[in-house]
């Protein structure tokens, strides 16, 4: 069984719509599928579709953004009830500074002399509403200030580069809160992402548990063989689910669909008891 719990389309930052994505899966090989676009579920209709077509299992997801003393975290909800009202409400007020901070990102980015960036972004970005930094990294690319996204993130949109505005998301409490009223399980994507002392990573987990969190991503394109390894350790520390996703965007940006390796054997999958 190859499981992808983490990818996102069209609706928030990636590259393709629901419907080439679930296909594009079905063709990697993938069996059970989530589409957990960031703070958005408008496309999980369409791929709920294409799925039945493609004959895979498909999971209503969700991708929260979060701040938690002062770092932002994603989280992801799955298995979650898209039409929710107090999802829905969450997600709108996640995604309301979205399109402010886009005009914040350009300005910076206007200091170091380039130019536009807003509406090039914008002219990316399938959902305007939902612009990210994704966006001006493919921007980027397209006018060929930077050779591929990755280099457009390292270079002006993380922490510490000219391009990177800070922003506060929603509380890990609300995020969780959202998640569970819609039925959903709560998973902590990439924490390998971080960049978190271990310390800090220990009270992160324990507060992520104790208010409901279920699982963490041990197995992601983010993480190194060492990471899964500490992860999946943690992961059974904590009584933690363990979950597997590409945070696949786009071909040729990060992993491919279908394409990690399996979860330790060890380890409690987050999916194993939701039955077809």
């Amino acid at each position: 069984m190859s499981v992808d719990l983490h990818c996102h389309s069209t609706a928030s930052d990636g590259a393709l719509t629901p419907r080439e994505l679930v296909r594009r899966a079905a063709a990697h090989g993938v069996t059970m599928l989530a589409l957990t676009d960031h703070d958005a579920v408008e496309g999980l209709a369409e791929a709920h579709a294409a799925a039945r077509e493609a004959g895979i299992a498909f999971v209503n997801g969700v991708e929260i953004s979060v701040t938690w003393r002062g770092t932002t975290l994603h989280v992801v909800g799955l298995r979650i009830d898209p039409a929710n009202a107090a999802l829905a409400a969450g997600l709108e007020g996640v995604r309301g500074g979205r399109v402010a901070r886009a005009r914040r990102i350009a300005a910076e980015l206007e200091k170091e002399g380039i130019a536009g960036t807003f509406e090039g972004a914008m002219r990316v970005a399938g959902n305007t509403a939902m612009v990210s930094r994704t966006h001006f990294a493919r921007h980027l690319v397209q006018r060929r200030v930077v050779p591929d996204t990755t280099t457009g993130f390292r270079r002006f949109l993380v922490p510490g580069k000219p391009g990177y505005v800070p922003h506060e998301w929603a509380a890990l409490a609300s995020a969780l809160g959202w998640i569970a009223v819609a039925g959903g399980h709560a998973v902590l994507s990439h924490p390998g992402r971080y960049g978190l002392s271990s310390g800090a990573m220990n009270e992160l987990l324990a507060e992520f548990r104790d208010a409901g969190g279920e699982a963490i991503e041990v197995v992601s394109a983010s993480h190194s063989v060492a990471q899964c390894r500490e992860f999946a350790e943690l992961a059974r520390h904590f009584g933690l689910a363990a979950s597997r996703g590409s945070d696949f965007h786009a071909p040729g940006e990060g992993a491919e669909l279908g394409s990690l390796p399996a979860l330790d054997a060890r380890l409690y999958p987050v999916w194993r008891d939701w039955g077809p």
